[in-house]
């Protein structure tokens, strides 16, 4: 069986083209709202991956991977999306590959694009389930997310109301739903409060969230501590070994390169700002330090600059 998993997966990766992976692409599928239509990465396992691009009107908000689980007796969504329309036309898709009810939906993390489609599940009365510190975050960024998202998505945000998911958990939950064991985990700090990992151990499968990156550059917070990031990745979610993953943002990959893409970049980017402070620099020089060994990413343009003064004003006094 696991030869069937790992067949059916690397089946799909081989029909992954670089050029798909381009943030430059505004929309790969037409008369949806969603960015790209869902595929079977592995039996019952299903992803529509989202732009690698900042939030648009051209990809309505969807540039984080929406995915979901047909287990035999219901299916559990990961991410209810950036607006109402998105959670929406990804249940509609759901309803095209099978019959079996959603019982579940799992924010990936506090951020609008995670859980701004709440309330479409929430008036289905299906339960949504989200870390403690991610349910926080996002009752304090909700309104701002919203905004944002009127802004940039216009019509496409009509029907949002931002709620709140209606269950948390702490450290992990274990649900065992038809053919799967699922594992809602928060391995520790990562990206952004509450980052939250579900993990399938039969079938070595990590739907990973914003613990990991690949073909997108990380954005780094205010806030966010990226030592503590790296610890959390090299000590708790390495360790696991999946053996393929579904990044928050791009598709799916291996363990080699999210770790090529997440702690790889933190570990350069922190020591390149490392040798900036100890050659007396300072935060407007501090910008500029050398990072072109990533420039090939998605978001390296919006993001680089930005990421460097955040870590700088991190390690500046560590």
């Amino acid at each position: 069986m696991k030869i069937l998993f790992l067949t059916s997966a690397l089946v799909a990766l081989l029909h992954v083209t670089p050029s798909l992976a381009s943030e430059d692409v505004p929309d790969m599928y037409p008369g949806s709202v969603l960015y790209s239509k869902p595929y079977e990465v592995i039996p019952g396992v299903w992803t529509a991956i989202g732009a690698t691009a900042p939030p648009t009107y051209e990809n309505a908000g969807h540039n984080n991977n929406l995915s979901f689980i047909v287990t035999g007796d219901g299916v559990v969504v990961v991410n209810s999306g950036a607006s109402y329309q998105l959670s929406k036309a990804l249940h509609d898709e759901i309803k095209a590959v099978t019959d079996q009810p959603v019982k579940l939906v799992i924010n990936e993390n506090g951020q609008g694009h995670a859980m701004l489609g709440n309330n479409y599940w929430i008036a289905q009365g299906i339960p949504v389930l989200a870390h403690a510190d991610a349910a926080e975050e996002f009752k304090h960024d909700m309104a701002g997310a919203w905004d944002a998202l009127k802004r940039y998505g216009q019509e496409t945000a009509e029907g949002t109301d931002p709620m709140l998911p209606t269950e948390t958990f702490e450290d992990e939950k274990v649900i065992t739903m038809g053919d799967f064991e699922i594992h809602v985990m928060h391995l520790g700090p990562a990206h952004s409060p509450g980052d939250t990992q579900v993990w399938l151990p039969k079938q070595s499968f990590m739907i990973a969230g914003d613990i990991a990156f690949s073909e997108r550059m990380p954005p780094i917070f205010s806030g966010t501590c990226t030592s503590c990031w790296i610890e959390t990745f090299e000590t708790k979610f390495i360790p696991l070994n999946p053996t393929f993953i579904i990044p928050g943002h791009g598709h799916p990959t291996n363990l080699e390169k999210v770790t090529r893409g997440t702690t790889g970049y933190l570990h350069y980017l922190r020591d390149k700002i490392g040798e900036h402070i100890d050659n007396g620099g300072d935060l407007a020089g501090a910008y500029y330090v050398d990072q072109s060994p990533y420039k090939n990413l998605d978001t390296f343009e919006e993001l680089a600059t930005k990421n460097a003064g955040v870590v700088y004003e991190e390690m500046e006094f560590e």
